[in-house]
């Protein structure tokens, strides 16, 4: 059976970082397979700090929570979906998620997991949240 592939945005990844629980459990589920562009490492890495504060983690935790998630979690290089950056400029308002939809496209994903409502808004990508993920698990 081939697994679902997804591309899971930042803010996902964090929520999963910050707690154990549906999130988390999605994210280590092997139905699914998990791609991210390589834009989250740079959000994640702007947040660290206070990330690592409000888990109330030490450095070593926090660092191997995280090794562990992207273990899960492929990191795709800019160049992988760059040739589709253009291209989705004008689909979503922040920037930030242009990759996302990039990275949607260049990798063939069934999705985006996002609770972005941004992405919502846009007409290129399917967009699931954890509630539509876990029908796939029934």
């Amino acid at each position: 059976l081939d697994c679902m592939k997804i591309v899971v945005d930042a803010n996902t990844i964090i929520a999963a970082l910050m707690k154990e629980g549906t999130t988390r459990d999605i994210l280590f589920d092997a139905a699914f397979e998990f791609v991210t562009p390589d834009h989250t490492l740079s959000e994640l890495e702007e947040h660290r700090e206070e990330l690592q504060n409000k888990t109330m983690l030490t450095k070593e935790e926090f660092d191997m929570l995280l090794t562990f998630i992207f273990e899960r979690v492929q990191i795709l290089p800019y160049a992988f979906y760059a040739t589709y950056v253009d291209e989705c400029k004008h689909d979503i308002r922040d920037i930030d998620d242009i990759a996302y939809l990039a990275a949607y496209l260049a990798s063939n994903a069934a999705g985006i997991w996002s609770h972005d409502p941004d992405f919502l808004k846009q007409k290129k990508a399917k967009v699931f949240t954890n509630i539509d993920l876990l029908k796939f698990l029934r």
